[in-house]
């Protein structure tokens, strides 16, 4: 819980400082250079540490596969974040947690039990009820949250089996250094990299620091406690970016968004009680 407490703050300062500079970067090169800054965080904490001998290509081809699907995720994710509401993006984005219920069911051999599937169901309501999607016309802002939300529950899965042969270490450099190079490739066949003006600089490292911030705690939860259980709680960032969008960008806080918030904390509440006893 700790962990994942770490986790959210640390997601919801990436939203805020990624939201601002979305007017002067495309979702590549914010990518690019939040990678960048991680690269060097890892290695100077690497070095103080002296654990650059936990970096190996052992299983090379999982940390390939989840940073695949992360770069995906988390590229449709600050698109969405640019062109739609807070609320409703990271609501749209909390399907991600029953994914995770359902794939950890399938490829980790947790157990699927009633009551995971009835409090993904309350959070799966919950979400309904601050979206309120029209899926006659949807908005591409929210389509593009869905599509994230698919990408993290694929990235949790397998950064969970991560966990059992790898360091958080050896996770965080292969995260920021294919990450890089994606974010690299994809910009110059998209166009010209452009370069953060001084404005956007801070902004740029807070993301950087706040993204490797997020992946360690979230490593760090997964390898203490099962998949289903730590993803969940992740439900705990929508009223805080709710809260966020109406105090820094005008965005409405409406009944709906409180009536969904409830059912998805409740639910949250009923599964970590029930696991804990």
């Amino acid at each position: 819980m700790a962990w994942m407490v770490g986790a959210i703050a640390s997601f919801a300062t990436m939203a805020v400082a990624g939201r601002t500079v979305s007017e002067e970067l495309d979702t590549f090169e914010i990518m690019t250079y939040r990678s960048f800054v991680g690269i060097a965080i890892v290695v100077i904490v690497g070095l103080a540490t002296r654990q650059l001998r936990q970096i190996s290509t052992h299983k090379l081809h999982l940390h390939f596969a989840r940073n695949v699907f992360h770069f995906a995720g988390q590229n449709l994710w600050f698109f969405a974040i640019a062109s739609a509401p807070l609320a409703q993006v990271v609501s749209i984005e909390f399907t991600s947690p029953i994914w995770v219920i359902l794939l950890a069911a399938l490829f980790l051999g947790e157990r699927f039990t009633a009551l995971k599937l009835a409090t993904a169901g309350m959070g799966f309501l919950g979400v309904l009820v601050v979206a309120r999607p029209d899926f006659a016309n949807l908005d591409p802002g929210l389509t593009a949250a869905a599509g994230a939300a698919i990408g993290f529950a694929l990235t949790a899965v397998f950064t969970k089996v991560l966990t059992r042969q790898a360091s958080v270490l050896c996770i965080l450099f292969y995260i920021t250094t294919m990450q890089a190079v994606f974010g690299l490739i994809c910009g110059f066949l998209d166009g010209e990299m452009a370069w953060p003006s001084s404005a956007a600089m801070p902004f740029v490292v807070l993301i950087g620091i706040a993204g490797l911030s997020a992946h360690f705690c979230l490593t760090r939860a997964l390898s203490l406690a099962p998949a289903s259980i730590v993803m969940p709680m992740d439900f705990l960032r929508l009223p805080l970016l709710a809260f966020v969008g109406m105090a820094f960008y005008g965005e409405s806080l409406d009944i709906w968004v409180v009536l969904g918030a409830a059912l998805i904390l409740t639910g949250n509440f009923i599964n970590l009680r029930a696991n804990a006893r």
